[in-house]
């Protein structure tokens, strides 16, 4: 009996399945495939984070956007170095502000 799943899995999933006496289908995705792929993980793991809260699925989000970086030519460090700039320029959410509207005076 086969199982269609069609989606990005963590490197070790095929020897898992493997070592459960089942045959993985794997393919090697190019580039923009995979890129497109790894957006549409970020996107099930986001999901999965919303719906429970854990830290495990924070931290399965995280790494997908580690792959998504890299995947992108970049660093991890590279986009630190943005992500500080743009707190410098505009803060960050340590507050906890809310903004509700904005009223023009006259």
């Amino acid at each position: 009996m086969s199982r269609v799943y069609e989606k990005l899995v963590r490197d070790r999933i095929p020897e898992i399945i493997e070592a459960q006496g089942e045959v993985p289908l794997v393919e090697i995705l190019d580039g923009e495939a995979y890129r497109r792929c790894l957006d549409e993980k970020m996107q099930e793991e986001l999901e999965e984070y919303l719906e429970d809260g854990s830290m495990e699925e924070l931290a399965d989000l995280i790494e997908v956007i580690r792959a998504a970086i890299a995947a992108r030519g970049c660093t991890w460090d590279e986009v630190e170095a943005l992500r500080t700039a743009k707190a410098q320029r505009n803060g960050a959410f340590e507050k906890r502000l809310f903004l509700r509207g904005v009223n023009r005076p006259g």
